[in-house]
């Protein structure tokens, strides 16, 4: 299948926006590039026809040896709809009093009534499923997947495999042992409270927390502070949790609970002193409630760690509520998840995320959002960030001191595209430096499907108020865009408000744009120094300004500081020359390419 980038499809959802799709009997075989022991099927099968999910078999076999079967499941796949979106695919429109870019209406307010096909934008079509193959297998060993005949999936689609080589459990013998608190390593009974149990021990005694293989039953917060909790490596110590509905909302709007390890409310004093690692989180959440705390992590933790999770299922994978200061979220694998993987939020400041693997998330893969208080003095430094599915790889909104370096970020979908930075959400505003330094973003520059136009890979957005920090783009690579690599863009409705000033360009790569390396919709000005495109789909520069296209030039200017190779910014186009093309026509470009 594919390769196709149009929302609401499966190949834009795959990784490399391709597929391959099986039918019962059929099977995609691959060849292990390296030893492995143990690999990760990403999938997709179909809903059930009223939503909600099914399930299906999957065989396994290596080099035509014994059989193992994987059952995989669309439970937690096959959203649809408007934000913040319904598991049936037979529901009316959500909000018939938003546009609907469909129609070009509002559709309470149009006659006669627009009608619209359903299931109505189907999406977060795939998930994943991890399996031990039992022994090593060398490299050139071949892995076959196949659907079997009896299956009662239609069809099945392959996305990719992940082969790895998962070293032996980590054993803890000095600690508190979860099991010796009554905790049950094989799920049948809630493990909840033997899990406070063995923290407050630990606490006591000044031991660790230790939680040996199995898979645990928690179906609640747990509350960490002070703590150091190990599990034995996230291939072997499973924490899974059902989500509960609650006898009434929480003070905080929650209307469900779940499995997830929570720090203290900041209001609270929050928790410090926190260290996570090695077990992975398998939540139960099916649809998006913004107000329920059903996260992976979640809390305040100050000068703490969380390495070597696997998280998935959960809401957001982890959920920071400031003001808390000093965490390292390091080397965890985030996937399958509802709304983001991780998010800081509200006064986080001199924090690191670094190393961490990021896949098919319903919202921004990182972010940083600076609500009320201003996040300050933290990076995002080397994360992959695979398709997500909405909004983008990375996000910064607002905030202080912010470094975002040397990330991966591949195929987004919609309402978003690879890196971001906005002044939106309500966001404090951006103030020293925001650096974007030596970061890839591949196969972005996504479609505005409200706007109807094309995005950049990297993308500014002035709409609560104006971007005038010291903005500093360096070093990065712009991939096989769809449509933009740069993209500096107001709202139309405060188009002469706000603008975004004096951003600075300096040692980029663009290798191939559907439409323009920089598309300029605002007020403001940047400089470029060694920008290097080529296969480049339209203009160079589409500098419409704010649309107000005075005899003096555009409101946008641009300055050439040298070294800007490849014919895209031509001197008759500097400083302000109006070259607007509103929606131009994509030009699709050919693979990227060594330089």
């Amino acid at each position: 299948m594919g390769p196709d980038r149009t929302a609401y499809t499966l190949p834009a959802e795959a990784s490399g926006r391709r597929a391959v799709r099986l039918t019962p009997g059929r099977h995609v075989e691959f060849t292990l590039p390296k030893a492995a022991n143990a690999i990760t099927v990403r999938y997709s099968i179909p809903d059930s026809p009223t939503g909600g999910g099914i399930k299906a078999p999957l065989e396994v076999t290596v080099n035509g040896g014994a059989r193992k079967v994987m059952t995989l499941t669309s439970e937690y796949a096959w959203l649809y709809n408007q934000y913040p979106f319904t598991n049936d695919p037979g529901a009316d429109l959500l909000h018939p009093d938003w546009w609907v870019t469909e129609c070009s209406c509002v559709p309470s307010a149009t006659s006669p009534a627009p009608t619209f096909a359903k299931p109505f934008r189907p999406t977060h079509f795939y998930d994943e499923q991890r399996l031990l193959l039992g022994r090593t297998y060398r490299a050139g060993d071949r892995i076959r997947l196949t659907v079997p005949q009896a299956g009662n999936a239609a069809w099945t689609v392959i996305d990719l495999l992940d082969s790895e080589l998962v070293g032996p459990p980590h054993v803890r013998l000095v600690a508190a042992n979860v099991l010796a608190f009554g905790a049950d390593p094989t799920g049948r009974r809630e493990s909840a409270a033997a899990f406070d149990r063995a923290i407050a021990f630990a606490k006591r005694e000044n031991l660790k927390v230790y939680v040996p293989p199995g898979v645990y039953q928690v179906n609640r917060h747990v509350i960490v502070d002070e703590v150091t909790i190990e599990g034995a490596g996230n291939w072997y110590t499973i924490i899974r949790g059902r989500q509960v509905a609650l006898p009434e909302p929480s003070p905080d709007g929650s209307v469900h609970t779940g499995v997830g390890f929570y720090g203290r409310p900041a209001a609270e004093g929050g928790s410090r002193n926190v260290h996570l690692s090695g077990f992975a989180i398998e939540g139960d959440v099916r649809e998006r409630i913004d107000t329920d705390q059903v996260n992976g992590i979640g809390g305040a933790m100050s000068d703490s760690t969380i390495q070597g999770l696997h998280i998935r299922h959960t809401k957001v994978g982890l959920w920071f509520d400031g003001p808390m200061r000093n965490v390292k979220v390091t080397g965890n694998i985030v996937v399958d998840q509802i709304a983001d993987a991780l998010n800081f939020h509200t006064g986080v400041t001199d924090s690191l995320v670094s190393g961490n693997f990021v896949r098919n998330t319903g919202d921004d893969g990182l972010a940083m959002w600076s609500e009320k208080t201003a996040n300050s003095r933290n990076t995002f430094s080397r994360n992959t960030v695979q398709s997500p599915t909405l909004a983008n790889g990375i996000a910064v909104y607002g905030g202080a001191d912010t470094t975002v370096e040397g990330n991966l970020v591949a195929d987004p979908v919609r309402e978003g595209s690879g890196l971001h930075a906005g002044s939106r959400f309500g966001a404090e505003p951006f103030t020293g430096r925001l650096l974007f330094k030596d970061n890839s973003v591949v196969r972005a520059g996504t479609l505005e499907l409200n706007w109807k136009i094309g995005l950049g890979s990297i993308w500014l957005y002035a709409l609560d108020r104006s971007i005038d920090a010291d903005v500093q783009v360096s070093g990065d690579h712009y991939l096989d865009n769809t449509h933009n690599a740069i993209m500096l863009v107001s709202e139309w409705a405060v188009k002469d408000l706000y603008t975004i000033d004096r951003v600075r360009f300096k040692d980029i790569r663009v290798d191939g744009t559907g439409t323009s390396v920089v598309s300029a919709r605002v007020k403001g000005s940047a400089s470029f120094e060694n920008v290097d495109a080529r296969n480049v789909g339209a203009v160079g520069v589409n500098n419409c300004g704010s649309f107000d296209f005075p005899p003096t030039g555009s409101e946008f200017a641009l300055a050439d500081l040298g070294g800007n190779d490849g014919g895209w910014l031509a001197p008759w186009m500097l400083p302000n020359t109006i070259t607007c093309d509103d929606r131009p026509p994509v030009v699709p470009p050919p693979a990227p390419s060594p330089w």
